[in-house]
């Protein structure tokens, strides 16, 4: 059986990267630890514990009332979850005959109480397992999540549970320049293709903390051929490099000898073997640096620092081993929105246009490639927005010159709201209350409130558009509103990239 797709991409739970098996109702026979662990179990024979046969997973004890065993996970990487790999290797008579998957997201360190009372949803439901068998389920949910729960039924054992998918680190409390690890798997980097990996895995090269041992890192064979070994990935993030990190921990007698790093910006998806075309222009921005054993050696004198960047080739020569790769640098502004939970993308774009249904397509075109993109799909999406559209987009303004009673459901716009229509705070009170009359006599004509883009205008000449436009016909007028919606969604948008 050959395995999905999904499993290529990196293990969200796995005990490498911070997951941690938290609470289990049961674990009589085998610790729920053994779930997250590497590889994917071992059998010995004639191995037992004082409560039975050993077993290299989780197994519950036989179950002799109605209900089901269940294992709290903590993901080392919360993410976006896009398929579950649950193995009963070597669970032949004793698997369970079922399972499901729910999860939750929090913040923090929630405990068991905390955890319990949460609300969690549903992403497998309940289906039927095999024994001694890795059993793939595809997931489509595109929510970040913390926290899983598998559910066994009725009881019995589970050798490993994988949890593929992409990270999805919260960015939204950087600071302005602050230098991350673009490569971290934990920030969403992957290491997509390399050469050789004889020894050990490509994807060990950016895994978090150092590696306890030389198998921990990314090892080729002996090159008996002229050339080098290479690997390609592509950061969790287009941004700025500022340093590069080469930790050759373990490797003493077989460390790479030389290193040197290229890189290019890919905006779209492109298959792998595009990576290794000669079509692809790549920038050299470290030459070849002479690499010592067994230690970390950190460079900053880095060419095109002034580039952004979203893909490195690391070329090692001849061949040998490197035990973690870190790249430092700072998100492009555009990867900072981007990254965001689904939740908070959601919040950022109907601070730009109310209208749920603008916000649902624009949901569907991200991640964005370039700003200008984002731009060219706000003015699509406008163009298919009905009357009803338009109008749920207006409620979410306050009237003009009424900013002192922006309403509270939507407060996450009443900051740009006051700002934009800065030039009606210093006017007169007889222009005020000129402009309170026309509000209410447009609204009464129309159905929803004066719609204009204020940025740089005073109170006097928007008094005067509102008594322009109130000689308009509704259709023409919902139209002209329409059109000022448009350029604030703009302007909104251009704040929220910056």
């Amino acid at each position: 059986m050959s395995e999905p797709t999904f499993t290529q991409l990196p293990d969200l739970a796995a005990e490498q990267v911070g997951g941690v098996a938290i609470f289990a109702n049961d674990e009589f026979f085998a610790e729920k630890e053994n779930l997250l662990k590497p590889g994917r179990g071992v059998f010995i024979v004639d191995k037992y514990t004082d409560r039975g046969k050993w077993m290299d997973g989780w197994e519950t004890r036989r179950s002799r009332v109605p209900g089901y065993d269940w294992c709290l996970i903590k993901l080392g990487i919360p993410g976006l979850i896009h398929g579950f790999d649950v193995d009963t290797n070597h669970f032949l008579g004793n698997y369970p005959e079922h399972c499901s998957i729910e999860s939750c997201s929090l913040s923090g360190d929630p405990s068991v109480d905390e955890l319990l009372a949460a609300r969690w949803v549903e992403l497998l439901p309940k289906s039927r397992l095999q024994g001694g068998s890795r059993n793939f389920f595809a997931c489509e949910s595109r929510e970040r999540w913390t926290h899983l729960r598998l559910n066994i039924y009725p009881d019995g054992g589970v050798a490993r549970f994988r949890v593929h998918g992409e990270a999805a680190p919260d960015w939204s409390h950087l600071v302005e320049g602050e230098l991350i690890d673009l490569a971290g798997i934990q920030n969403g980097g992957q290491v997509l293709i390399c050469n050789d990996m004889f020894f050990s895995p490509k994807d060990n090269l950016i895994l978090p903390r150092r590696a306890a041992h030389m198998g921990e890192g990314w090892e080729t064979r002996r090159r008996r051929e002229p050339g080098n070994d290479w690997l390609i990935l592509r950061l969790g993030a287009p941004g700025y490099l500022r340093e590069i990190e080469i930790d050759t921990a373990h490797f003493k007698g077989n460390y790479a000898d030389l290193c040197s790093i290229d890189a290019c910006l890919i905006h779209e998806p492109v298959p792998v073997d595009f990576l290794t075309s000669r079509s692809l222009q790549w920038t050299e921005i470290l030459p070849p640096q002479k690499l010592q054993a067994d230690q970390i050696q950190t460079f900053t004198d880095l060419q095109a620092s002034d580039q952004l960047f979203s893909h490195l080739r690391v070329n090692i020569y001849p061949d040998g081993g490197i035990s973690r790769l870190r790249v430092r640098g700072v998100l492009g502004r555009l990867a900072r929105f981007n990254q965001r939970p689904l939740p908070m993308l959601r919040e950022d774009l109907t601070r730009c246009c109310g209208s749920s249904e603008w916000v649902e397509q624009m949901l569907q075109g991200a991640p964005f490639d370039s700003e200008e993109q984002a731009y060219r799909l706000a003015e699509q999406v406008a163009d298919t927005l009905s009357a009803e559209d338009w109008l749920e987009a207006f409620s979410h303004h306050p009237q003009i010159g009424d900013v002192d009673s922006l309403r509270q459901k939507f407060a996450a716009t009443a900051q740009w709201a006051s700002q934009e229509q800065a030039g009606s705070m210093g006017a007169s009170e007889e222009t005020l209350q000129a402009l309170a009359a026309g509000n209410k006599t447009y609204l009464e004509k129309f159905g929803f409130i004066f719609i204009v883009c204020a940025t740089g205008k005073s109170a006097a000449e928007m008094l005067t558009l509102l008594q322009e436009r109130l000689e308009n016909d509704p259709e023409k007028e919902l139209g002209v509103a329409a059109g000022e919606q448009r350029k604030i969604t703009r302007l909104r948008l251009e704040k929220l990239f910056a």
